[in-house]
């Protein structure tokens, strides 16, 4: 079964052609990053407009590169929520549009949802001693992003129960921020990143809000730290505050992803979301995971960030599964999975 995906959620204007939910056959990401990049951040209206501009032309891409034409694809999957509003409703509208025209079913899938279903795409990766067979259920799952971190014990298809979550700001939001502070510029995740190779990760003590007794996550403490280090005398390099400060993060994350693991006697951990492509973080949890006797999963990195292919790859199983949208479909900027 072919699925056409279409993801608007955000900055990324991206559609995607996947069969049975695993096999890619085309994703085309069109990123606004350095529209957005002179502002700091992304900027909503202009978001909205671009994803207009850029939504046919990504479109006729994918199926070029997917060797299809529409009369070959069984349905339209559509990020409806949560992201902002007005990307999403360019998206959504689209799906609509072409449910309609084409008289295909239209699915819609949750943002959150999608990151997971990356793993389920081909090619997954794993960490050496985690054996054939791929992601599957059941297993703890970390989604870590600009906007999210959430951690959910997968039990099947659509069954998921979500352990905890952030109660301030979320780890890739925490990146952008402190790059800032910093001085590194926009996306914090990948300017940390490159500057935290070349430091100390031992240079400095950031705190690590663990919330003992809770699967339950904290940065904003971390991300006043790192403000009020930046404003001391004799600081040491740039690279080393980033390297300590990522460091604090990444141990944050895969201590209670594993803790969440040990609890529920799961031994698959899936990573997912853009931060998710984080080298350290990936390298920790790898050890952590080997030490601890649990398989480790996650998607390439183009998979971790927004993209269609997941979004496809989410719907495919909620097609199978009966699931059907009409002309009502509407958009949620927030809206838990």
């Amino acid at each position: 079964m072919i699925v056409f995906g279409i993801e608007t959620s955000c900055d990324e204007t991206s559609a995607a052609v996947v069969v049975d939910g695993r096999t890619l056959l085309s994703n085309v990401v069109a990123s606004q990053m350095e529209e957005h990049a002179r502002y700091g951040g992304v900027v909503p209206e202009l978001a909205s407009r671009r994803h207009v501009e850029q939504l046919i032309p990504v479109f006729r891409q994918a199926l070029a590169e997917a060797t299809c034409t529409w009369a070959d694809i069984d349905a339209i999957a559509v990020t409806n929520r949560p992201g902002l509003l007005g990307a999403l409703l360019v998206g959504t509208s689209a799906a609509k549009a072409l449910g309609m025209a084409l008289k295909k079913p239209v699915i819609p899938v949750h943002h959150i949802e999608a990151h997971l279903y990356a793993n389920w795409l081909a090619p997954t990766l794993a960490s050496p001693n985690s054996g054939a067979g791929g992601a599957d259920y059941p297993s703890v799952a970390l989604v870590v992003s600009g906007g999210h971190t959430d951690l959910f014990h997968l039990r099947g298809h659509g069954d998921y129960v979500l352990l905890g979550r952030t109660r301030d700001d979320a780890a890739g939001e925490a990146f952008d921020k402190c790059a800032r502070l910093m001085g590194l510029g926009y996306p914090g995740g990948p300017a940390v990143q490159e500057a935290a190779e070349r430091g100390n990760p031992k240079a400095m003590t950031f705190p690590r809000a663990l919330l003992p007794g809770t699967h339950e996550f904290s940065f904003s403490g971390l991300k006043t730290s790192v403000r009020y280090a930046l404003q001391g005398e004799n600081l040491p390099p740039i690279a080393d505050i980033a390297a300590s400060f990522q460091e604090a993060v990444v141990d944050v994350l895969s201590k209670k992803t594993i803790a969440a693991a040990n609890e529920l006697g799961v031994e698959r951990i899936l990573l997912a979301g853009g931060v998710s492509a984080n080298t350290r973080l990936r390298a920790v949890m790898q050890q952590r995971c080997d030490k601890a006797g649990l398989s480790l999963f996650y998607p390439p990195v183009a998979l971790c960030t927004d993209n269609a292919a997941m979004i496809a790859a989410a719907g495919y199983h909620r097609l199978i599964a009966g699931e059907r949208d009409d002309l009502t479909l509407n958009a949620s900027a927030q809206l838990p999975l």
